[in-house]
């Protein structure tokens, strides 16, 4: 059976330090072509990459989930974000 739905992208922080620093954490799911584009926007922008796999086999096409963090103002963060998902043509 086909899904219909959207796949999903989340973007999070913990609680700020006193210097106002944050661990900041994100999810996004991809198109297997859209990984090597993607994972080099984030490495230029600071941000690690902590996990990339798949939830599902045998998927047409292949999607990704591919998990990040950082340790920055939250704000940065979502700059830097913002930034490298320009990369994503879809």
């Amino acid at each position: 059976m086909r899904s219909r739905s959207e796949l999903h992208a989340e973007f999070m922080f913990e609680s700020l330090d006193a210097q106002g620093q944050a661990l900041n954490l994100g999810e996004i799911v991809l198109l297997e072509e859209e990984v090597p584009a993607f994972t080099s926007a984030w490495v230029r922008q600071g941000i690690a990459i902590s996990a990339l796999h798949n939830h599902w086999l045998y998927t047409k096409p292949t999607i990704l989930y591919a998990h990040f963090q950082s340790v920055e103002p939250p704000l940065q963060f979502a700059t830097k974000v913002a930034a490298a998902l320009q990369v994503l043509q879809r």
